[in-house]
């Protein structure tokens, strides 16, 4: 499939529906709620050279073929977009007899708030002649589980928000061990029930509720891990001791211990535990992102006085060398083994984990002479790609839901790094998918509680432009430029008659600053924000810049109107000249960076006016802290070290917003002061921390993407790579190096990899620019602006 054959085109016919049916377990018409195995014998008498068949489920499955596990899913959708896999069997069969055999899990209310979906249920289609004899409904057996129980998330046990998918309890001694091989005896499994024939989206008179469409992008990758060392036990192990094969653990029997593991880093993964003896034994898997002392994190690398707190599966053993993995995985760094023996001794005879989530692989790299700076970039990386699985997650371990303002900076990182566009595509499109008739997107999507940030929509205009900037498919832009004018027009009937916005409905996030009630600014529920109207009139002028060469160029000569009536409006009512600052709203009594920010980046402000407020909301002292979780009523005391003006007087973006405040003030001229604008992203270093949290201590989430992106401006603005032209068809070089006395890297380009290598020298700057073929440039530097052409490239500069 192309990347513009996609669900959403419309086709000249009606497709067919298919050659097979769902089914499920007789069982689910009374009680959805549960694990359900599925199988099926099919002997053959050749292996055929292919094999394909499509395969999907309600809410997840796993796929056997000959006890081997070969497909997973389905990639998270909507019921209107309900994805199936493609799968070749040949390499898993043989001659004679095979068994095809499924576990599905339907999770109801306990499934997590990202799953969309209607019934237990599954189904198996052929994709060619070749695979007729697999396909449901003929033949399929089914059992329900009576092993796994449903463990419901505890929000006390994490101290935070929490809408994941619930954990699992599995007893042993209840489990058909053996049911996805061949030799497994099913003759007391019953019949599977035929739900109806199944159809793609778009077939004539399709059995609802599930609009087939195929996955947009790879299986999630899976890697072993090692589950890291013990640091504590209550002396039952020394510290430091591995779980591994030839090194088992054995537990007394009637013994109850707590046996504390941490990775170092966190992880996304499958724990994996094998045991053996021990009937009679509950084994209890806590994950953790961070311990705890009393209702602080502190430090994530110190232990002492600390507890484990978080969700955690229970498996009960039966006595037989077993390997436990849960049915979906797990976010933690800290894994806490809680053992509770009866009269016969436990072995816990290995502990791994399999590492999951969406395959990027890591071209864009980049390096200087302050090797700090490669301890922020690996970081970044290992957040984003904690929070990439079938779609981008705010956080792995409190909802993976794939939010608007999250994703654009998410997608910016992926393009950076990986040059990979797929799951930039795949959450353009669900956003889109999300939009209500009104014509706002929901904030988060796919989510079956919906939820509307107005803001969010807009970040959702700005992802599609990055996307038309950084890749020449103006196919799928043009396919998504009608719904950006939905969002236009909702903000646009709330515009007053000062050019301002007026009141806004629903929740009118812009950043988690700690003096703002959830976030909300100023003026924003009551009408007269300066923030929101001028992150409108920015969208505005990126919309009609798509408009003009995509759309309808009336749409863009009316987007450009709007937009310089709404920075007009802006510095009628909001500036301020005393302080030389764009006021929250007209009323003039509280100021922030992020008025100041997107007044800059709208050019409400310009040149020598537009460095001034630069200057004057340029980071200062320590970042304020964050939200409280469970506080005392917040105040807007300033945090020790914090000056009086930073605190009291502007409010300050958090590391979400900075990345609008690092551009901000690199358009007005500053960018050469970005590298000491990450301190407070060492400052998380320095309290232990492996990934990037939400917002300042107190943190509820340790990985938080958004905060990634150091790992899109150490190559956009320190070596100042950035597309000049939609498409990247040309690029604009201009560093930033700051005190570095060097830096290199390279950006991952659709025809191939942009490559910068700077050093100062007395007399100058030397340049080493590479590019790939049929892509042309400028390089930009003190004032000096020279051609670049496709190719290796020597040049210094002034």
């Amino acid at each position: 499939m192309s990347q513009n054959d996609s669900q959403h085109s419309d086709t000249p016919a009606p497709p067919p529906l298919w050659p097979a049916s769902w089914i499920t377990h007789q069982d689910t018409f009374q009680r959805p709620v549960g694990i359900y195995h599925f199988r099926k014998s099919v002997s053959l008498d050749s292996v055929p050279t292919s094999c394909r068949v499509r395969v999907t489920g309600d809410n997840r499955y796993q796929l056997f073929v000959n006890g081997g596990r070969v497909s997973w899913g389905p990639a998270r959708g909507d019921l209107d977009h309900w994805r199936y896999e493609t799968v070749d069997l040949a390499p898993h069969i043989k001659p004679g007899k095979n068994v095809v055999a499924a576990v599905v899990w339907y999770l109801g209310d306990y499934a997590g708030w990202n799953q969309m979906g209607f019934a237990p249920r599954f189904l198996l289609c052929p994709d060619e002649d070749s695979a007729k004899s697999f396909a449901t409904p003929n033949g399929w057996k089914s059992m329900r589980s009576e092993a796994y129980s449903i463990v419901p998330l505890n929000h006390a046990e994490s101290l935070g928000y929490s809408v994941c998918e619930a954990c699992e309890r599995l007893d042993a001694a209840k489990h058909p061990w053996g049911w996805e091989e061949i030799a497994f005896d099913d003759s007391a499994w019953s019949n599977s029930a035929n739900l109806g024939t199944a159809g793609p989206r778009g077939a004539r008179d399709g059995p609802p509720p599930y609009q087939l469409v195929p996955r947009p992008f790879p299986m999630m990758e899976e890697v072993k891990q090692s589950i890291g060392a013990v640091v504590r036990s209550g002396g039952v192990v020394a510290p430091n001791h591995r779980i591994g094969p030839g090194e088992a653990l054995t537990i007394p029997a009637n013994t109850q211990v707590k046996i504390l593991v941490d990775r170092g880093h966190l992880t996304t993964a499958y724990p994996v535990l094998s045991v053996a003896g021990g009937a009679g034994s509950v084994i209890r898997l806590r994950y953790a992102e961070a311990l705890w002392d009393g209702r602080q994190k502190g430090n994530r690398n110190q232990i002492e006085g600390k507890v484990c707190r978080g969700f955690h599966d229970e498996y009960v053993p039966d006595g037989q060398e077993r390997t436990f993995r849960p049915l979906y995985w797990r976010t933690f760094r800290y894994l806490q083994i809680e053992v509770h023996t009866g009269g016969v001794p436990l072995a816990i005879e290995d502990l791994t984990c399999d590492y999951t989530g969406y395959p990027f692989a890591e071209k864009g790299r980049f390096a200087g002479s302050d090797p700090s700076l490669s301890n922020i970039w690996e970081t970044g990386w290992r957040t984003a790609r904690l929070c990439a699985h079938e779609h981008y997650m705010d956080c792995p371990y409190y909802e993976q839901l794939q939010y608007g303002g999250d994703t654009r900076i998410q997608c910016l990182v992926s393009l950076y790094v990986a040059g990979d566009d797929r799951l930039m595509r795949n959450a353009i499109r669900q956003l889109d998918d999300s939009r209500i008739p009104a014509g706002l997107t929901h904030s988060r999507y796919p989510c079956r509680l919906p939820q509307m940030i107005p803001t969010f929509a807009l970040w959702w205009v700005e992802m599609l432009h990055d996307f038309w900037m950084f890749r020449d498919d103006p196919a799928f832009a043009r396919d998504i430029l009608p719904g950006t004018r939905g969002v236009f027009d909702w903000f646009e009937r709330r515009l007053d008659s000062s050019g301002l916005l007026g009141p806004l409905p629903w929740w009118n996030f812009v950043d988690w600053v700690r003096i703002w009630k959830s976030g909300v600014p100023p003026g924003s529920d009551e009408g007269g924000s300066s923030i929101i109207s001028l992150q409108l009139a920015m969208t505005l002028q990126h919309a009609a810049e798509m408009e003009r060469a995509l759309g309808r160029k009336e749409f863009a000569a009316h987007y450009i109107g709007l937009a310089r009536r709404i920075t007009g409006a802006v510095h009628k009512h909001c500036w301020d000249a005393s302080k030389g600052l764009f006021a929250d709203t007209p009323k003039r009594d509280t100021f922030s960076q992020h008025a100041n920010i997107l007044a800059i980046l709208t050019d409400t402000v310009r040149g020598e006016q537009a460095r001034a407020v630069a200057e004057r909301i340029q980071p200062a002292g320590p970042m304020p802290p964050g939200r409280r979780y469970r506080p005392a009523r917040a105040t807007s005391a300033p945090a020790a070290g914090t000056t009086a003006a930073a605190a009291a007087d502007i409010a300050q973006a958090t590391y979400y917003f900075r990345f609008y405040l690092h551009r901000a003030l690199r358009r007005a001229g500053l960018g050469d002061g970005y590298l000491e604008w990450l301190e407070p992203w060492r400052t998380m270093l320095s309290i232990g921390l492996s990934t990037w949290a939400e917002e300042p201590e107190p943190t509820r989430s340790d990985c938080h993407a958004w905060s990634s992106h150091p790992n899109i401006d150490l190559l956009a603005t320190v070596l100042g790579i950035e597309p000049d032209a939609p498409g990247f068809a040309r690029v604009k070089i201009e560093p930033h190096l700051g005190t570095l006395e060097w830096a290199e890297g390279a950006v991952p380009h659709p025809k191939g990899e942009i490559q910068a290598r700077f050093e100062k020298r007395s007399d100058g700057l030397n340049v080493r620019i590479t590019l790939p073929s049929g892509v042309t440039g400028r390089l930009i530097h003190g004032g000096v602006e020279l051609p670049l052409r496709a190719g290796a490239q020597e040049l210094r500069v002034p």
